[in-house]
């Protein structure tokens, strides 16, 4: 792990870009899940009814929201007293997770997901994948 004074206002400023990513990708979600945005653009243009919409929308919130908690831990910007172990494992999953995502834009048949969703969610491994290599801070918003 990476621990020079870099390393922590490296881990502070991709805790903050991705805190405020999956803010924005939740409330994209929920506009989704409201109507105010067509489902047609997401999950690669494959939902075939609104039923479907409702559920795998709900499920993207719930993990997005999951994934802000893991990145508010490890910043040290929200206090739970849990393993650094899992929050680890769950960072690493969340780069897996945005990689096989950005495959999944990428093959999008909605143009839109593609050209947006696809550098997005690379980012997002991205910036993942720095918090997995720099040191836990405990930072305060």
């Amino acid at each position: 792990m990476i621990k020079s004074k870099r390393a922590i206002s490296l881990n502070y400023i991709t805790s903050v870009v991705l805190l405020i990513i999956l803010s924005l990708v939740v409330i994209f979600h929920l506009l989704i899940l409201v109507s105010v945005i067509p489902f047609n653009i997401t999950w690669g243009g494959r939902l075939e009814d609104i039923s479907q919409m409702y559920l795998l929308e709900t499920v993207s919130i719930i993990i997005n929201l999951l994934m802000l908690g893991v990145v508010a831990i490890h910043a040290g910007f929200l206090k739970l007293r849990i393993n650094q172990v899992i929050v680890q494992v769950a960072l690493w999953v969340m780069v897996v997770l945005f990689l096989l995502n950005t495959v999944g834009n990428y093959s999008s048949q909605n143009q839109f997901e593609k050209t947006v969703f696809t550098p997005l969610t690379l980012l997002l491994s991205i910036l993942c994948l720095t918090q997995v290599l720099t040191k836990r801070s405990n930072h305060k918003l």
